[in-house]
């Protein structure tokens, strides 16, 4: 049987890295633990969790999209990529792979990307899909590595997040003050509707 072990990385699009950095590296703190990348090209990615991973391709004339509210349909420009659902070995990547093509469905052969392995395929809905299996002995989580021959500027500070990037947090939320609304699954697991 599959063992899934999480998103391996949700890979997203951005126009500028280095604010792309400022944000998830050194406002959330999210580790830097990969890049990759040559002149014109850029693909970064952050540490969620220990299994988990987002990450961004940097292309030139990539615009941020319009906002919306979550959940809401959207019609025109996007900013999702792919999603990347991380397995345990290389046997589970090849299980999926013959599933997939079992059932109809077209699928990439196995690509090496130097630390993960990983296949293509889209789902029912056209969502585009990546399997991924961490390469033994290779951890980027551990140890973080940069292969992008042109890196940002902010990338070469380094993985960790850099301290007074942004503003210290002067009047923090006092504890009964902090209000927590109700949104969808409420009534499931407190028994709050929400309309």
């Amino acid at each position: 049987m599959i063992r899934f072990n999480g998103i391996n990385h949700l890979a997203m699009a951005t126009g500028d890295m280095d604010r792309t950095i400022r944000f998830w590296r050194d406002l959330l703190g999210l580790r830097l633990v990969a890049g990759l990348g040559k002149p014109g090209y850029r693909h970064y990615f952050f540490e969620i969790s220990p299994n988990d991973l987002i990450a961004f391709f940097e292309w030139p004339g990539v615009k941020p999209v319009e906002k919306k509210d979550h959940g809401y349909p959207v019609q025109g420009p996007f900013i999702f990529d792919h999603v990347s659902f991380g397995v345990e070995t290389g046997d589970d990547l090849w299980e999926i792979k013959d599933k997939l093509e079992a059932a109809g469905f077209e699928v990439s052969g196995v690509i090496d990307h130097g630390f993960i392995h990983s296949i293509y395929a889209f789902d029912p809905n056209g969502i585009p899909i990546e399997f991924s299996h961490t390469v033994e002995g290779i951890d980027v989580r551990r140890n973080p590595s940069m292969a992008d021959t042109a890196p940002s500027k902010v990338a070469q500070e380094g993985p960790g997040p850099k301290a007074k990037v942004w503003p210290e947090v002067s009047a923090p939320t006092p504890k009964d003050q902090r209000k927590i609304y109700p949104g969808a699954g409420s009534e499931l697991f407190h028994g709050i509707k929400v309309e």
